[in-house]
């Protein structure tokens, strides 16, 4: 089973780090496969804003775009159909390698025009499996922050091992209850939405 620490977090007042957490799940019992964390995978890339997109000159479904950068203006071919003027997103420099494809950057012609760079989708980052478009970010985030600490992609995922015998624990509700009566946070309780029946139940109740 894996989850987020950001879904772990909707059920358990914490501030715990996420070595502490896991620590403290293996000593309540649970198997702790491993932790995920995007920190060391997205540490070439940083947010960028495309300043203008204009049409390629060579090819109809590309566009030559002025990127604002941490390492300054950047003239950068992208095939993104959601590619557009003020868009925030994720900025690979020279020299990067994508996790998505293994590919290593290099400064070469597209189509006859150099592209200092690449723009990224979600699934060449490996955050998701999106490859429409390439990865719309918070329009709040400042040009050149490090991709990692951007709030939405640096979560760490958690992959534990269910027993047969505990399946309390393949719900995160169940593993913030334990965590929380381990000392670790406060259980965050949600209130249940009731749902409205829309029918007469044939089934009769009594007491």
């Amino acid at each position: 089973m894996k989850f987020t620490l950001s879904w772990l977090k909707e059920h358990l007042a914490t501030d715990a780090r996420i070595d502490d957490i896991v620590e403290r799940m293996t000593m309540i019992g649970l198997e702790v496969e491993g932790v995920e964390n995007a920190g060391a995978r997205l540490a070439p890339f940083s947010v960028a804003r495309i300043i203008s997109p204009t049409a390629h000159p060579n090819a109809d479904k590309l566009q030559v775009c002025q990127v604002e950068t941490r390492d300054g203006r950047k003239e950068i071919v992208c095939g993104a159909a959601n590619a557009r003027a003020g868009l925030i997103t994720a900025y690979a420099p020279i020299g990067a390698t994508i996790p998505g494809s293994g590919i290593t950057l290099e400064a070469r012609p597209v189509r006859g025009v150099v592209s200092n760079g690449m723009l990224c989708s979600g699934a060449e980052l490996e955050l998701d499996t999106d490859a429409e478009g390439i990865i719309e970010l918070d329009p709040g985030l400042e040009v050149g922050t490090p991709l990692a600490e951007a709030p939405q992609l640096n979560d760490a995922v958690i992959h534990i091992e269910v027993t047969p015998n505990r399946p309390d624990w393949l719900g995160v509700a169940g593993i913030a209850r334990d965590l929380a009566a381990a000392g670790l946070g406060k259980l965050t309780t949600k209130a249940v939405s009731p749902v409205p029946g829309r029918f007469r139940s044939p089934q009769q109740v009594a007491t």
